[in-house]
């Protein structure tokens, strides 16, 4: 049988007297890529902030590899190997490429501040191990060029591609990509959803909202369709695709496999 590496609980989010995000179930199987998708203003990105407790629920649970996460600080949920990309690319000014990506991994340093402050071996040693991780991620996604450029002063796409590098480095075990392929023209998105893929078979879940349908179809092994903030379809990109409450959810935007949302 295989392994639910998240479910989600009946969330719901209320603010105000609006409610985002309502009775909302569903979970993750490890090994994965699911997409969450939905009109504009249909909660997804609410729903990636409920479930990094960036954003704390009204109602419901939500279980990362068995075990509730809802009261844990962003921080810790992300030592756990639950790890997110944001919507808007966020690299650290006054950093290069590199040193962005490098940020990734300070959840999981193993010297201890004072041995990296005096340069002892342990510290040289990690160091020189991260700095070439990093180089063979960039070089993955053709950055490594780049390395030594101020973050700020690439592209918008290659920003994007960027913030997904330094998630890598956090070790995630389930990487949430809120809206990765915006920016990126057709041939970026080819190699990004390659990206995704590899990404997958090496070993982490993946948890995609994204409006780029043609991505989504072609990535996906599950898809999950919100509207106004309910779960109003879920299944295999097929499925989804000929479901008559997403079509309707679609209209005057229409919804296939080869449009953008």
């Amino acid at each position: 049988m295989t392994r639910k590496i998240l479910e989600v609980a009946s969330l719901t989010k209320v603010f105000g007297g609006l409610c985002a995000v309502e009775n909302v179930s569903f979970d993750v199987d490890e090994g994965s890529i699911t997409a969450l998708i939905g009109p504009n203003g249909a909660g997804k990105t609410t729903m990636f902030n409920l479930i990094t407790n960036v954003y704390q629920r009204s109602d419901g649970d939500v279980l990362f590899c068995d075990e509730s996460i809802c009261d844990l600080p962003a921080n810790k949920i992300a030592g756990l190997g639950l790890v997110r990309t944001f919507q808007s690319a966020r690299v650290f000014p006054g950093m290069t490429t590199l040193e962005n990506v490098l940020t990734g991994a300070h959840l999981h340093m193993l010297a201890h501040p004072a041995q990296q402050m005096l340069w002892l071996p342990k510290a040289t040693r990690e160091e020189r191990d991260l700095v070439a991780k990093a180089d063979a991620l960039l070089d993955l996604v053709n950055l490594l060029a780049f390395r030594d450029v101020a973050a700020t002063d690439l592209p918008m796409g290659a920003q994007k591609l960027l913030e997904v590098v330094r998630a890598l480095m956090a070790q995630p075990k389930l990487l949430l990509l809120d809206e990765p392929a915006a920016g990126l023209n057709d041939s970026e998105t080819e190699e990004f959803a390659a990206l995704i893929c590899a990404v997958r078979n090496n070993g982490i879940s993946v948890m995609v909202v994204e409006h780029n349908m043609s991505l989504v179809m072609g990535v996906a092994d599950k898809v999950l369709v919100l509207d106004a903030g309910r779960l109003i379809a879920q299944g295999t990109p097929g499925d989804v695709q000929n479901n008559a409450r997403v079509v309707e959810a679609y209209i005057g935007q229409e919804f296939s496999p080869q449009d953008g949302d």
